[in-house]
């Protein structure tokens, strides 16, 4: 092993043991990357790399202008499972909130509009969001809205679940639902909202869903941070 592969593995240790043990503040942000590389004898570029490896390996994350931060658990997340945002990171312990970035109608894409099986060119709802777990943005999601049945839908408080909004206002409840999950880079919009560096991995989830009657009423593209989510599926 070469003195710089000794160096990075004694970084690399070190932290680890220092996060399992809590050493870090309550925040969970490490020390700036000037004191880490005076702590550990070595040069920023050796250190950036033992951190790129923690951060690969989802033991802390960094947000830009801001620092390294120590990863949270993960949520899990159950595809199979019909309960929205909030209720779910309720049930593991956690804290959700979300904030509404923008909310038109609008003119959707060729992909969208075939997900909502409408015509090219077609007109649609487009609710932008931004979701957090114990204070950290996780989410960045677009919901596209088939108009026809959710009237003045923008009127409402857009940072509830849609779930209950759907049901409560337009007595809609969700049936069939289609995933799509595939790893992707993250965009400049939605890096920029979860505080990342462009281009960070995410996983990407398009999620087309129909209601009680079979009708495709929404789809939602749902962009991830890579280290924030868990997927687990039980079949039976």
């Amino acid at each position: 092993m070469s003195e710089a592969q000794t160096t990075l593995a004694v970084i690399c240790k070190a932290l680890s043991e220092s996060i399992a043990a809590g050493a870090f503040s309550a925040e969970g942000r490490l020390p700036s990357e000037r004191a880490l590389s005076e702590q550990f004898s070595t040069t920023r570029i050796t250190l950036r790399e033992a951190l790129s490896q923690l951060e690969a390996q989802g033991l802390i994350y960094r947000e830009v202008r801001r620092g390294w931060f120590v990863s949270p658990p993960r949520i899990i997340y159950n595809p199979l499972q019909r309960s929205h945002f909030h209720a779910m990171a309720k049930d593991q312990g956690r804290s959700a909130q979300t904030e509404v970035i923008d909310a038109k109608h609008c003119i959707a894409g060729r992909a969208v509009c075939l997900k909502l099986l409408l015509p090219p060119d077609s007109e649609v709802i487009c609710i932008r969001r931004l979701r957090y777990i114990d204070n950290r943005p996780v989410l960045y999601v677009e919901h596209y809205l088939n108009p026809l049945y959710f009237q003045d839908i923008l009127d409402a408080d857009l940072t509830a679940s849609l779930t209950d909004l759907y049901a409560s206002r337009y007595d809609i409840h969700y049936g069939r639902v289609r995933f799509d999950m595939v790893p992707t880079l993250l965009s400049g919009e939605a890096s920029h909202a979860l505080r990342v560096a462009s281009g960070s991995p995410a996983l990407f989830i398009t999620r087309t869903n129909r209601d009680q009657h079979d009708r495709v009423i929404d789809c939602d593209l749902e962009y991830w941070r890579y280290d924030a989510l868990h997927i687990d599926v039980e079949v039976s």
